[in-house]
């Protein structure tokens, strides 16, 4: 009989990198402890490697375990918080050659950015309607987060995109009471 290595569950760290990345960026957006629309370089370092890479990692992971949608997500939201990460890094000149372009092209081109995970993020709600309601709340308040921060993008409004650092501030601390539920049992913890 043929034995297949066991790897453990990567959802934790999964959803501890995109909850703790998905919290500093939403700090940002609602313009807490520090200037609203100063610049989010200070999450370009989460994002390339707690929330881009080790998610990235958790879905590879995932698929090992054959999790589709466990791997499906892990793997596209460590692809966005990298491609995140390369727009708001000066070293890639993304951000300053939108800016460079004038007028609302920057900020209209994020908001298409954006609109892709809005649909991305909608799919990934659907396919959650028959798990839990951690999960569905999870994609549910992440979509509606995306949603905000697009239509801020486009609109130029600034309130809403701080309505969608709220929301997306309530989508990480969901992601960490799931984390938590799968992380936390009675095998290591009083709890």
């Amino acid at each position: 009989m043929t034995q297949f290595r066991q790897f453990a569950n990567p959802a934790p760290l999964g959803l501890s990198a995109f909850a703790l990345t998905t919290f500093v960026l939403s700090l940002h957006n609602g313009g807490i402890g520090q200037k609203f629309g100063s610049p989010p370089n200070v999450v370009a370092g989460l994002a390339f490697f707690y929330g881009g890479l080790c998610q990235l990692l958790a879905g590879m992971w995932e698929f090992a375990n054959n999790n589709t949608f466990g791997a499906t997500a892990f793997s596209s939201f460590g692809g966005f918080w990298m491609s995140y990460a390369v727009i708001i890094t000066p070293f890639f000149g993304v951000g300053e050659a939108l800016t460079a372009a004038g007028g609302n092209v920057k900020a209209h081109a994020v908001g298409i950015f954006l609109l892709g995970w809005v649909i991305m993020t909608f799919i990934l709600f659907l396919a959650t309607l028959r798990t839990n309601m951690g999960l569905c709340l999870l994609f549910a308040f992440l979509d509606i987060t995306f949603i905000l921060l697009c239509a801020g993008d486009w609109t130029g409004k600034g309130h809403v995109t701080k309505a969608g650092g709220y929301f997306g501030l309530f989508t990480a601390l969901i992601a960490w009471y799931i984390a938590a539920s799968d992380l936390i049992g009675h095998h290591n913890s009083f709890f």
